[in-house]
């Protein structure tokens, strides 16, 4: 692609002063429309060194309002980025809806430098090409514009460039060995740039390479192609919200059938095969609770020393027992090498941005461990079922959370999944017991009633997650609920064996 791209381009300073004016009213125009709209935009800057990323850069935002608008600017990662996956540092920085955020390199700098530099082992390296898709299109489905550029200059060039930076005492500072270094193996970047391109460039997501010996020409590009692509998504918000409003959107409506249909077919009810009558007496519980919160604790300190994150995550029936199950879990444990996140409604900062993202805000770094008490799952659940989410949002979400967590598994987290589940008139025994104790009040809710009338239609769609979210990676593990004693134990066995194997 590189080689066939004409860099002789150029736009004489008369024309360009003619036009930009326009250009520049035209863009602070469309941020207020995108902003009123809750339309989150990401520009992406790539390029060879001095082919003018920072310059372009800083051209765009001028024409901005401040306010609404962020610039990343991406260096090599930081000892706390290290020890987390690789896409971390990047989505906790994806713009809240309204807002722009401008990547000067981005997370294309593992197929690049990190490649090139052999900073990472090839299978990492490879690997990320689908990871990297993977998040954008995520994003992309969520409503987010993502425009990407790659400024492409010559190799002399590029020279000349460094030459003229390195003669004046101001600018000689900008270039250092690394960079010259990075020069003599132009040929190298310029093959992994092309098997960038190539790998990346999507529909939802496509590259616009921009010829960037002539700045003047190159600005123009830039700016029309922001210009083009924000005016495109806004006509396709618009002709959306015009049909939603013209037809009954049954997919916003809480779901009346159990299951979708293809689920429905296969008539498989992992729920209803799941023997609730094994228990566990008093004795035996005491002994083997010991025993095992010894062990963990043993293997908080062994994880943190090898560097191993985990994440521990609880879903199950209301009243199944998760909190005691959690107190039991983290009772022996050392309380600056663990975190548990009570997930609730989204507040409406987390509303604001991609529905994963409040999730990796709370991964843990590499060494530590992160119990969530309920999960991203309330998509295909809770959000499912009450019509929080479109039917077309909570169907992709399986193929999204099945990426998300085989992208933390990959980079080496250890991964538990429990289900607690209990019996309907288990459930109702405690919800009773709740009401009629004024210390457990507070944990029944006319929620949770509402809840159990929909009993059936909430354990198909249980049935549908384990079964299409457990994955050799990250595997669901049913307890067996209804025996508080038993539950207990067999999810702390379940955490030491998953760790111990990962050793």
């Amino acid at each position: 692609m590189l080689d066939q791209i004409d860099l002789s381009k150029s736009l004489q300073k008369d024309e360009y002063k003619t036009l930009m004016p326009e250009l520049e009213l035209r863009l602070g125009l469309l941020q207020r429309e995108a902003r009123e709209l809750n339309l989150p935009i990401m520009i992406v800057f790539e390029g060879w060194d001095a082919a003018g990323k920072g310059t372009m850069i800083n051209r765009l935002i001028q024409t901005l309002d401040p306010r609404g608008f962020v610039v990343h600017s991406i260096n090599a990662p930081n000892e706390e980025e290290r020890l987390r996956p690789f896409l971390w540092r990047f989505w906790i920085k994806t713009p809240a809806k309204g807002r722009i955020a401008v990547f000067d390199r981005s997370w294309y700098g593992r197929v690049l430098v990190e490649r090139i530099d052999k900073l990472v082992k090839k299978a990492d390296w490879t690997r990320s090409y689908q990871e990297i898709s993977s998040f954008e299109r995520q994003l992309c489905s969520e409503g987010t514009l993502i425009i990407k550029f790659f400024l492409h200059i010559s190799k002399e060039e590029q020279r000349k460039r460094f030459d003229k930076l390195e003669e004046s005492k101001t600018t000689s500072w900008k270039v250092n060995k690394e960079d010259w270094r990075h020069h003599d193996q132009y040929g190298e970047y310029h093959d992994a740039v092309e098997e960038m391109l190539a790998k990346t460039d999507a529909s939802f997501a496509p590259w616009t390479v921009v010829e960037a010996h002539d700045k003047r020409f190159a600005t123009m590009k830039v700016f029309k192609t922001v210009i083009d692509s924000i005016e495109a998504k806004i006509q396709q918000i618009k002709m959306a919200r015009q049909v939603a409003a013209a037809i009954v959107d049954d997919a916003a409506s809480p779901v009346e059938m159990p299951a979708s249909e293809a689920f429905s077919a296969l008539n498989a009810s992992i729920l209803k095969k799941v023997d609730l009558s094994v228990a566990l007496s008093p004795e035996e519980y005491e002994q083997e609770l010991k025993v095992c919160q010894k062990r963990v604790f043993e293997l908080e300190h062994e994880i943190y020393r090898k560097r191993i994150p985990v994440v521990i995550l609880y879903e199950g029936w209301d009243a199944a027992g998760k909190g005691g199950n959690i107190r039991r879990l983290t009772q022996s444990m050392d309380p600056r090498g663990y975190e548990v996140i009570p997930v609730a409604a989204p507040n409406d900062i987390e509303k604001a941005h991609h529905y994963l993202w409040r999730f990796w805000m709370s991964f843990p770094k590499a060494g530590h461990i992160t119990i969530f008490d309920r999960t991203w799952y309330g998509r295909v659940l809770v959000e499912r079922i009450e019509g929080f989410c479109k039917e077309e949002a909570w169907r992709r979400a399986y193929q999204e959370i099945n990426e998300m967590e085989e992208h933390i598994a990959n980079f080496g987290t250890v991964i538990v999944k429990f289900w607690l589940h209990t019996s309907q008139d288990e459930q109702l025994r405690r919800f009773e017991a709740r009401q009629q104790d004024p210390n457990k009040q507070w944990k029944i809710t006319e929620e949770d009633w509402r809840n159990r009338e929909k009993w059936g239609v909430y354990e198909a769609a249980v049935d549908e997650m384990l079964f299409r979210t457990s994955t050799a990676y990250a595997p669901w593990t049913i307890v067996e609920a209804n025996s508080k004693y038993y539950a207990r134990i067999k999810a702390l066995k379940t955490v030491i064996q998953a760790i111990e194997t990962k050793f």
